[in-house]
């Protein structure tokens, strides 16, 4: 299989270096790109290359998407992982706030999608990976604008993948479960902060204090960056894949159970 040229946000950390470090593992050119330049060094070492971006800046994104078809004349791969999370009941969490989770994690990708289309429409191929969550599907208490953008995130993969299959482009979404990774690292500290005083505090105290416990139990990032790969680099990928801890289990009940099932269950242990 020829190397493809492949473009991953978010690439300073979790699934997004994994994923970086896995296709640069399989032999394909990758430019990572990220806020923290400083924790790409491993990714520069392996071979690959590496760009500061902040999801939140359009110029950024203009400029990395440029950088790569100038010194390659070609993207096949985007994968757009950069992401953020707030966590806080609907009725505290501020506006601009929930403007921020929607512009890193809806936004952004979007306006990366839109950058690389061009070069995918005239070399007639191209993969676009989306990095969502289970939170694509289903909602969890206090993570109302996270679950939204996800959401949202999903449904304009769905439209994507209709509008540039004629192009021979794939959308594909990747719907992680539990990771072990720094993104949730804050979560008990956002939830004391947001909804920590308030009417909410006992569900923000119960969840705090769950997350304190860690992610023993989580999956490496490592088995999303295969399952990226693989779909990476495939003729005719899936158009989801549900990978790590509890994914396919939570994703199931959350379609099969009626949906105050679904609620009792998964606040039970948050009261």
């Amino acid at each position: 299989m020829a190397a493809k040229v492949c473009l991953v946000t978010g690439a300073s950390s979790g699934i997004g270096r994994a994923t970086a470090l896995e296709l640069l593992r399989a032999g394909h050119t990758v430019y990572g790109a990220a806020r923290r330049v400083h924790k790409m060094d491993d990714i520069r070492a392996a071979g690959g290359h590496v760009l500061a971006m902040d999801a939140r800046n359009p110029e950024d994104l203009d400029r990395v998407v440029a950088i790569v078809l100038d010194e390659q004349q070609r993207i096949d791969v985007l994968v757009n992982n950069a992401g953020t999370v707030m966590h806080g009941a609907v009725e505290d969490v501020p506006l601009d706030l929930a403007r921020d989770q929607l512009e890193v994690n809806l936004i952004a990708p979007a306006r990366l999608v839109q950058l690389v289309l061009p070069a995918m429409r005239a070399q007639r191929s191209g993969t676009i990976v989306n990095v969502s969550s289970i939170g694509g599907e289903i909602a969890l208490p206090l993570g109302s604008w996270y679950y939204a953008a996800k959401h949202a995130l999903e449904a304009f993969s769905d439209t994507l993948r209709m509008e540039v299959r004629p192009f021979g482009i794939d959308v594909v979404i990747i719907q992680p479960g539990i990771i072990r990774t720094e993104f949730e690292d804050q979560t008990a500290a956002q939830l004391r902060e947001m909804s920590g005083n308030g009417p909410y505090r006992d569900m923000a105290e119960a969840m705090a204090k769950r997350s304190e416990t860690g992610l023993s139990e989580g999956s490496d990032p490592g088995v999303v960056a295969e399952v990226i790969r693989q779909a990476a680099e495939s003729d005719h990928p899936e158009t989801r894949y549900a990978v790590g801890w509890l994914a396919d289990k939570l994703l199931e009940l959350n379609r099969s159970l009626p949906d105050r099932e679904f609620d009792a269950l998964v606040t039970s242990s948050n009261r």
